[in-house]
């Protein structure tokens, strides 16, 4: 049907928009949805082009075609290093002007600071400027501990506690590998696991529901979601001492159907279940937090800021204690805040490279890679309000030193700043599609497969560029500027003509595929009827 105004109103109104369209076939081209337009200028011909560069979202939500690259990438990853039978090579790259800079300045600073300290003067302000070196030093790519520490380490008690059973130790190994089985034919065989784990019960559940939303620990459950990835930091950690080597782990965090986190990961190596399932029991994580047992300011008496000593309260004007003032007074007898801990569910499986199982596990790993947590709810209105509960039990929780939350209870928050207010963080873990996590969905040792994302990426670049003849020298990576387009550019077609460019593009890429796969498949069959005469 043709575009006629001649047609009644009715019929015109059911017409799909071109835009649409265009942007429904780009998703079944695989072409994203969401381009930037950026010009790159050749520095060596002069000449300046506008390219579309893919916005790369991992979020299906934002752009399909992008999040499921994403996804595909991330599988690719679990794939390559979950079964290595080498050890990773991974050597640090030399350090550059800027950041050898950075650390003889730090240097200076630092000794200015100690020559303060001896002569009695205030290093409030030279404190300051270590902060922020030592920001600037993790920002400038350099990994690792800060190189000082500017203000006195407060100390807990390294000892475990009485409720959580003791740990075995093995003498640590140099490798990443994992130990090897030889089968009765003579065959090496490199297992590797696949193990989940959740938290704790909140109360009864059914499909995903609360039996009795009165006694469902909403606030418990709020807490666990919050610090979920500090507990997993804290598994690894007891993993590796247990194992005795350097376990190497591809991780997911995913929703239940409950809406509490759990872990999956792909561990390389292996450990008798009944020791994962030991790890996980003698796994905790404690909160070292002020309390929030009491409500001091809610409602509309709120603290105020002021310039010089930030909130304080409105009517006495006492001055709220900062950040690190409330971690101060909390003293040896003091009990943490929230402690997490790993639910009885714990699920171990033995998995060998190239199996079906091995397949299954990478794409149940990535199954909502490209999902929200919140965007998981299929539970109907019920599921939906079980939602909108974790979310109120969230507004006043808070989730990180420099949340505004804190202000609820009596507290500055870190970097406190104008403007802030209880129930008005915003931070994503507050956020209905997050519901509480706000850590990374994708956890990958480093030494998991010898690369990092971007090579992976670039691997199955050079792959197609190499299917497509279109296979070139590496360039001058100094040769081309870009620079971004701004809005309104009259250079910049629209956004359809944009997008059926690109789909053309990808049809002729497709189509040479296809003809190098004939192509191939053609020698492969002349060669076996070659070697049928023969014979």
């Amino acid at each position: 049907m043709t575009y006629d105004r001649a047609l009644p109103r009715a019929e015109r109104l059911r017409m799909p928009w071109a835009r649409d369209v265009a942007l429904e076939v780009a998703k079944q081209h695989g072409v994203c949805i969401r381009p930037v337009a950026l010009k790159r200028l050749d520095t060596t011909t002069g000449q300046s082009e506008i390219i579309d560069v893919p916005c790369g979202a991992t979020m299906e939500a934002v752009c399909p075609p992008c999040a499921k690259r994403n996804r595909q990438l991330r599988m690719a990853q679990c794939r390559e290093g979950w079964h290595l039978d080498q050890e990773p090579a991974i050597t640090p790259d030399e350090p550059n002007d800027e950041q050898r800079w950075l650390v003889e300045f730090r240097a200076d600073m630092q000794a200015r600071r100690d020559a303060a300290e001896q002569a009695g003067d205030d290093t409030t302000d030279l404190d300051a400027v270590l902060s922020g070196l030592d920001d600037e030093i993790n920002a400038a790519g350099m990994r690792g501990h800060v190189l000082g520490r500017t203000t006195a380490k407060r100390t807990r008690s390294t000892r475990r506690r009485q409720d959580a059973p003791d740990l075995p130790r093995r003498k640590m190994v140099n490798t990443t590998l994992g130990r090897t089985f030889t089968g009765s034919d003579g065959k090496v065989y490199r297992p590797s696991l696949f193990v989940t784990l959740t938290l704790p019960s909140y109360g009864r559940v059914r499909d995903g529901v609360p039996v009795d939303p009165e006694t469902y620990d909403y606030a418990r459950a709020a807490r666990d979601a919050l610090h979920f990835s500090k507990l997993v930091d804290r598994f690894v950690q007891n993993l590796r001492r247990v194992a005795g080597y350097d376990v190497q782990y591809f991780a997911a965090v995913e929703p239940q159907k409950r809406l509490a986190p759990h872990l999956h990961m792909a561990l390389r190596g292996t450990l008798p279940r009944a020791e994962i399932k030991q790890i996980a029991a003698a796994t905790y994580h404690q909160v070292w937090w002020p309390p929030i047992d009491q409500v001091i300011f809610d409602g509309e008496h709120l603290p105020v800021w002021d310039e010089e000593a930030g909130y304080l309260d409105a009517a006495t004007g006492e001055v709220l204690p900062t950040w690190d003032e409330a971690l101060d007074a909390l003293d040896e007898d003091a009990e943490p805040l929230h402690v997490l801990r790993f639910g009885d569910q714990v699920d171990v499986q033995g998995v060998l490279a190239g199996t079906p199982d091995a397949d299954q596990c990478i794409r149940y790993l990535s199954k909502y890679l490209t999902k929200s947590i919140g965007e998981t709810l299929d539970g109907g209105q019920a599921q939906r309000e079980h939602a909108a509960r974790m979310v109120d039990a969230l507004r006043y929780e808070p989730c990180s030193p420099t949340c505004p939350n804190w202000l609820r209870y009596g507290v500055q928050p870190k970097n406190a700043k104008p403007g802030m207010a209880p129930g008005r963080c915003r931070s994503k873990a507050h956020k209905p599609e997050h519901l509480g996590y706000a850590g990374r969905r994708v956890l990958v040792s480093r030494k998991w497969s010898n690369k990092t994302l971007a090579e992976h990426k670039q691997d199955r670049r050079t792959w197609v560029l190499e299917a497509l003849g279109q296979a070139t020298e590496p360039t001058d990576p100094h040769r081309y500027i870009w620079r971004p387009v701004p809005a309104g550019d009259a250079n910049v077609p629209p956004l359809a003509v944009r997008l059926l460019r690109t789909v053309a593009e990808r049809q002729r890429w497709r189509a040479h595929l296809r003809e190098l796969e004939v192509r191939a498949a053609g020698r492969d069959l002349s060669a076996t009827e070659q070697t049928g005469r023969a014979a």
